[in-house]
C-alpha cells in the first residue's frame, strides 16, 4: 500500500507509543524486521481527514538519540538516514504530561535533527487528576511546533491529531533548543563540510553514532574516526555535557509553562530530610536499618496468617482422607496437588509483605535516594547508580528487574547488571529461606529487639547484595568496553505513600506470584507423585511381597511396618532412582537422594522445593497422618536415625539456592534482553560452580 506521508512514533517507553500507534492505525498493521538487524518493525496505515493516508512507523522506545541496545540504535538511523527506506515526512514525539521533563530530553534532540515536528501530549486526563496544570498553547509557542493534548488509552483527542498530521508543515520550524556547535565547535565544523550537510546536531550524533551506522559508507565512518583524534573528541564527556545544556533549556521551558502541585516548600521540606537520609555516613546506616526492619517485619508479621494458613490445609488434606474413598485418585489429589499448593500459598503472607515495603519505598521517593547514594560505590565495582534500582527490585523478582536494566546507558554497566542480579535474594528464594531458617535456627529474641531467625534471613538477603558486588567487581575486569556511563536524575520530593497503589500492588504482585509459581509447583508436584508412587519394572511388587513375609507382621507394630514399606517404595520408585544417580555428585554437600529430587524439580523455579519436600515427605510416611511441611521435614531421619535437616545441611541448602540459578524464568529474560544465549550460558555455569563451591564449604565448616 502506497501512502502519501509518512509519519514516525518517537518516545520514551511507558509513554503510550504503542497504545497510540493501534489508535491510528486499529487493524491495519503489519509486523516485519527493520532491515539488517531481527527488531520487530510495526508499520501501519490510517486515514487522515483531508482524504489521504499515513504510513505510520512505530520506533522503538527509547530514552534518548544515544543508543543503549540494538533496539534504540535504530531510532537515530531510521531519522537520521536521507530518502531511506523509512526516512520519516512527519515525526510525532509521545510525551507523558505527567513527567514532562524527563520526556522532554528526547524531543529536543529530536526536534535539533530539523525534522518536521508534532508533540502528542499523552496521558493528559491523568496530569489533570494529578494537579498538573500545563499551559499548552504557551509551550507550543515556545518549541515552536503544533502540541496536542490526548489520551491514547481513552481515543480522546486522536482526531485532533490526525488533523494536525494532515496540515502539518514540510520544512521543521522547531526552535533551537541549545547551542550544539559550543560542545565541540571544531570538530562538528569540520564533520559538516566532509559530509556536506548542514546540521550542526545532526554531525554531533554523526561522531558519536558513526561505527553503527549502515548509511555511512566505510570510508567517511573512518575518516569521522580520524577527525575525533584530531579533535581530542570524548563521546561519554559530550553526551554528558549536552544532556545538561538540554536539561537546562527544559527547565526554562517549563518554568512558565507547567504549575505542578509541587509547592516551594515540599521541596525545602525534601531538602531538610536529604540531608539525613542521603548523609554520606547516616544514609548508609538509614538505609542498612529499614532492610533490617523490613525482613524483621517480614517474620514478625507474617507468623500468625501463616499459621492460620497451615492449619487450614492439614484440616482440608485429613478432611479429603475422610471423605475421598482410598486409592491412587485421592493420594495425588491430597499428598500431590493439595500438598504442592500449600507450598505456595502458605507464604502468600511473607510476600505481600515484602512486595508492600517496596511498594512505600519507591512511592515516597526513598528509592530514588538510595539510588543516588549509591552511584559513587556502584561505579568503584563496575557499576553505576541506576544499577541499584535493578538490584533492589531483585529482591523482588528477577525478571522485571533485568527488564529495568534499559535505562542504564551504558553497554558494560547493563550487561553486568544484567550477570549479577539473578544473585540478589528474590520473593521466590523466600520460602526456601523461612522454611529451612525456621527448621534450624531457634525463634528466640537477643537484647530484646532482634528475633534470630529474621536475623539469618537478614544475613541472606545481604549476602546476595554483597555476592552481587563482588562479582560485578570480577566482571569489571572480564567485559571490556571504552564507554564511560554518566549518572543524571532528578530527585522527586518526598511524598507520602498512596496506600491505594500500596494495597493494589501488594494484591496484584502477590497474585501475580500465586498464579506464576502455582501452575509450575501443581505440574511438578503431580509429575513428582506420579514418579515417586511408581517405579520401574517390577521393584514396588516386588517389596510387597517381602514384607508380607509372616516375621515382619510379627515383629513390627502396623504403623511402622506401612512406613518401612513406603519409605522403600520412594527410594525404589522413578523419582528415587533419579535421586539416587545425583547423589555421588550432591553428597559433599550434605543432600541425600531425596533432596536431589527437590534440586532437579526445582531448576522450573526455585520455590518448587517446598512443594516437592511436600511432596515426597507426603509419599514417604503415614497416609493417615497429616503435618505441615515444616513438620514432616523435622521429623525426616537417615537410615542411622540421625536427623536429616541439621544446622550443616540446612545452612549448606540455603548457600545452594542463594548462588544457584534456578529459575527457568530469569534464563528466557536474559536471553530476551541480550539476545544471545551464551549471555545466560555463562550465567547458568558461573551460579552453579558459585552455588556448589558455597555449599560445600558451608557444610564442611559447620557439620
Amino acid at each position: 500500500m502506497k501512502a502519501d506521508i509518512r509519519v514516525a512514533l518517537v518516545g520514551n517507553p511507558n509513554t503510550g507509543k504503542s497504545t497510540l500507534f493501534n489508535a491510528l492505525t486499529g487493524l491495519n498493521q503489519k509486523i516485519g524486521n527493520f532491515p539488517g538487524v531481527t527488531v520487530d518493525k510495526k508499520v501501519g496505515y490510517s486515514q487522515l481527514p483531508d482524504g489521504r493516508s499515513a504510513e505510520i512507523v512505530d520506533l522503538p522506545g527509547t530514552y534518548s538519540l544515544y543508543p543503549k541496545s540494538r533496539d534504540e540504535s535504530i531510532v537515530f538511523s531510521v531519522l537520521a538516514e536521507k530518502n531511506g527506506e523509512l526516512t520519516p515526512d512527519l515525526v510525532v514525539v509521545i510525551l507523558d504530561a505527567t513527567n514532562l521533563k524527563r520526556n522532554l530530553l528526547l524531543y529536543t534532540q529530536v526536534a535539533d535533527l530539523k525534522i518536521p515536528v508534532i508533540i502528542a501530549l499523552n496521558m493528559i486526563d491523568l496530569a489533570k487528576k494529578g494537579g498538573v496544570i500545563i499551559d499548552i498553547d504557551l509551550l507550543a509557542k515556545k518549541l515552536g511546533v503544533p502540541v496536542i493534548p490526548i489520551s491514547a488509552r481513552k481515543l480522546e483527542g486522536i482526531a485532533n491529531l490526525k488533523a494536525a498530521i494532515s496540515f502539518a508543515n514540510k520544512f521543521a520550524l522547531q526552535e533551537s533548543s541549545i547551542d550544539v556547535k559550543a560542545i565541540a565547535p571544531g570538530l562538528i565544523d569540520t564533520i559538516c563540510n566532509e559530509i556536506d550537510t548542514e546540521n550542526p546536531y545532526f554531525a554531533l550524533q554523526l561522531a558519536h553514532q558513526h561505527e553503527t551506522l549502515k548509511f555511512l559508507t566505510p570510508a567517511q565512518s573512518e575518516r569521522i574516526e580520524e577527525l575525533e583524534k584530531e579533535h581530542s573528541f570524548h563521546s561519554q564527556k559530550a553526551q554528558a555535557t549536552e544532556t545538561i545544556a538540554r536539561y537546562n533549556y527544559i527547565n526554562d521551558v517549563l518554568y512558565d509553562t507547567v504549575k505542578t502541585p509541587v509547592t516551594a516548600q515540599d521541596e525545602s521540606h525534601s531538602n531538610k530530610i536529604d540531608k539525613i537520609l542521603t548523609h554520606r555516613v547516616f544514609g548508609f546506616v538509614i538505609f542498612m536499618g529499614i532492610l533490617l526492619f523490613m525482613f524483621q517485619s517480614i517474620f514478625a508479621w507474617s507468623a500468625y496468617p501463616m499459621s492460620l494458613i497451615e492449619e487450614l490445609f492439614v484440616l482440608i488434606q485429613g478432611g479429603l482422607r475422610d471423605i475421598l474413598p482410598a486409592g491412587p485418585l485421592t493420594n495425588l489429589l491430597v499428598d500431590g496437588v493439595v500438598a504442592g499448593l500449600s507450598g505456595v500459598l502458605v507464604f502468600i503472607p511473607q510476600i505481600a509483605i515484602l512486595f508492600a515495603f517496596i511498594s512505600i519505598l519507591e512511592d515516597t521517593g526513598y528509592m530514588a535516594r538510595v539510588t543516588f547514594m549509591m552511584d559513587k560505590i556502584m561505579r568503584k565495582v563496575g557499576l553505576n547508580g541506576k544499577s541499584v534500582v535493578p538490584l533492589i527490585g531483585g529482591f523482588a523478582c528477577a525478571v522485571p528487574s533485568i527488564m529495568s536494566t534499559r535505562t542504564i546507558e551504558n553497554w558494560k554497566d547493563r550487561m553486568i547488571t544484567i550477570m549479577v542480579t539473578p544473585l540478589v535474594a528474590c520473593s521466590a528464594r523466600l520460602p526456601v529461606y523461612t522454611l529451612l531458617i525456621a527448621l534450624v535456627v531457634p525463634s528466640r529474641n537477643i537484647w530484646w529487639i532482634f528475633n534470630l531467625q529474621g536475623l539469618a534471613l537478614t544475613g541472606m538477603y545481604v549476602l546476595s547484595l554483597i555476592s552481587a558486588v563482588i562479582v560485578a567487581w570480577v566482571m569489571k575486569f572480564i567485559l571490556k568496553s571504552r564507554e564511560r556511563g554518566y549518572f543524571i536524575m532528578e530527585l522527586p520530593v518526598y511524598r507520602m505513600p498512596r496506600w491505594n497503589n500500596v494495597l493494589f500492588s501488594m494484591y496484584e504482585r502477590a497474585k501475580t506470584f500465586v498464579l506464576e509459581a502455582g501452575k509450575v509447583i501443581i505440574a511438578v508436584s503431580i509429575i513428582l507423585w506420579v514418579l515417586s508412587s511408581y517405579g520401574p519394572g517390577d521393584r514396588f511388587k516386588n517389596i510387597e511381597q517381602k514384607y508380607s513375609a509372616p516375621q515382619y507382621a510379627q515383629s513390627m507394630k502396623p504403623d511402622s511396618l506401612a512406613r518401612v514399606i513406603s519409605t522403600e517404595k520412594l527410594e525404589n520408585s522413578y523419582a528415587g532412582v533419579l535421586g539416587h544417580a545425583i547423589e555421588p555428585a550432591i553428597r559433599p554437600l550434605g543432600f541425600d537422594w531425596k533432596i536431589g529430587i527437590a534440586l532437579i524439580t526445582s531448576f522450573a523455579a526455585r520455590e518448587v522445593f517446598v512443594g516437592t519436600m511436600a511432596t515426597i515427605y507426603s509419599v514417604d510416611g503415614d497416609a493417615d497422618r497429616i503435618d505441615s511441611v515444616q513438620q514432616k521435614m523435622r521429623n525426616a531421619k537417615n537410615p542411622d536415625g540421625s536427623p536429616v535437616f541439621t544446622l550443616a545441611v540446612a545452612f549448606s541448602l540455603m548457600m545452594f539456592y542463594a548462588f544457584a540459578m534456578q529459575c527457568a524464568s530469569t534464563v528466557a529474560v536474559v536471553y530476551r534482553e541480550t539476545k544471545d544465549w551464551r549471555w545466560p550460558a555463562a550465567q547458568f555455569a558461573y551460579m552453579t560452580a558459585l552455588a556448589y563451591g558455597a555449599a560445600f564449604l558451608v557444610y564442611h565448616l559447620l557439620k
